[in-house]
């Protein structure tokens, strides 16, 4: 039997994987699996470039989504599937490997979920995290200093040349087909409080 599968997406700041850690808490492993897309970056000398010679993370084929899929499709079927977990090309960092198992219900969530037509096709529930440009950016500077290592302006080039852009042309066209808009301009309490009741109706 087809799990229940649930798509989340959003722009780059705007708390999609923050979300989804708060909303499966206290769900059990073979009840709930959450995947992410963030997983599946091609290998960094494998991105594309922009006319600076700068690789650009946020174009559809910076992702593998043919294994992507594959691996959906695996645990669709009720197989085990094992990755490496995708470090953002920090060196400090030993990639670990994650074990996903068959679940009734799917998160998936990424920048592309819905763009990526095969992946689209396979969503029963679409949710869109929103929050506004500035509150992503602040987000996306605090995280990419800590987590990824960029300084400030690395960080303002790629939002202004690279996620904006795949912002309004990938991911924004698609807010209108969701389901579900989930405001995190402060917070998601409510919205947590929703998806949790909703999951445990699936599961019961």
């Amino acid at each position: 039997m087809k799990p229940y599968i649930i798509g989340i997406t959003g722009g780059s700041g705007s708390g999609k994987t923050l979300f989804i850690k708060e909303v499966i808490k206290g769900f059990k492993e073979d009840e709930v699996c959450f995947i992410s897309q963030d997983n599946y970056y091609r290998a960094r000398d494998e991105q594309p470039v922009d006319e600076k010679g700068i690789r650009n993370f946020d174009k559809p084929e910076s992702i593998d989504s043919r294994k992507f899929i594959d691996d959906i499709q695996y645990l669709i079927q009720g197989r085990e599937i094992v990755i490496k977990e995708y470090t953002f090309n920090n060196p400090e960092l030993d990639p670990e490997d994650i074990l996903f198992k068959p679940a009734p219900v799917m998160i998936l969530e990424g920048i592309f979920i819905f763009h990526i037509q095969e992946i689209n096709n396979l969503i029963d529930l679409k949710i869109f995290i929103d929050a506004r440009e500035h509150i992503m950016l602040k987000r996306r500077i605090i995280r990419d200093e800590e987590e990824r290592g960029y300084d400030l302006d690395d960080v303002l080039y790629r939002y202004e040349n690279h996620v904006m852009p795949a912002f309004n042309t990938y991911i924004l066209p698609y807010k209108d087909d969701c389901d579900i808009i989930i405001n995190n301009h402060s917070n998601f309490e409510e919205g947590v409080k929703v998806m949790r009741s909703f999951i445990s109706s699936i599961l019961n």
